[in-house]
């Protein structure tokens, strides 16, 4: 069983703390991926969201797919490090029980449609095998010099 590390991990992603949302690979094929995400007390949403009872956000948890959704894409493509995923569209998105600290969030991705520059893929997020959350993303790979701001 393929896995990635979270060193693996950010040589692929641009993502750093306290945005970097996925700890873990743990398979991957051409077409799947499955994530991890360990949610801890200390990650700095917490402290507002909310303080005395802490659910982890919706859009942190889709934010978390997408992210596995792109180490997916960015795995695929040989020049990958020219290139940034960006998220285009979320759709179909629920969330069915929350998320709070001390959750393995479990997030498999699956290519729905997958184009040169477009991926689309539907997902889930689940704890202890019981699903909180699905939504189908899609992502759109883009050159890194065309995001970099001019100085």
């Amino acid at each position: 069983m393929p896995t990635l590390d979270n060193n693996e991990i950010r040589k692929i992603l641009p993502h750093r703390y306290p945005f970097l949302l996925v700890d873990k690979v743990l398979d991957y094929d051409d077409t799947r991926i499955v994530g991890l995400k360990n949610v801890t007390v200390n990650e700095p949403q917490f402290m507002g969201h909310f303080p005395e009872i802490p659910v982890m956000p919706g859009v942190l948890i889709t934010e978390a797919m997408a992210q596995v959704a792109g180490i997916l894409v960015l795995m695929t493509i040989p020049d990958r490090e020219s290139k940034l995923v960006l998220l285009a569209s979320i759709e179909e998105a629920k969330f069915r029980k929350p998320v709070v600290p001390g959750d393995q969030l479990i997030i498999e991705m699956t290519v729905v449609k997958r184009k040169t520059f477009v991926a689309k893929m539907k997902g889930t997020a689940s704890v202890d095998g019981v699903v909180v959350a699905e939504a189908t993303v899609m992502c759109s790979l883009q050159d890194k010099a065309a995001q970099v701001p001019d100085a």
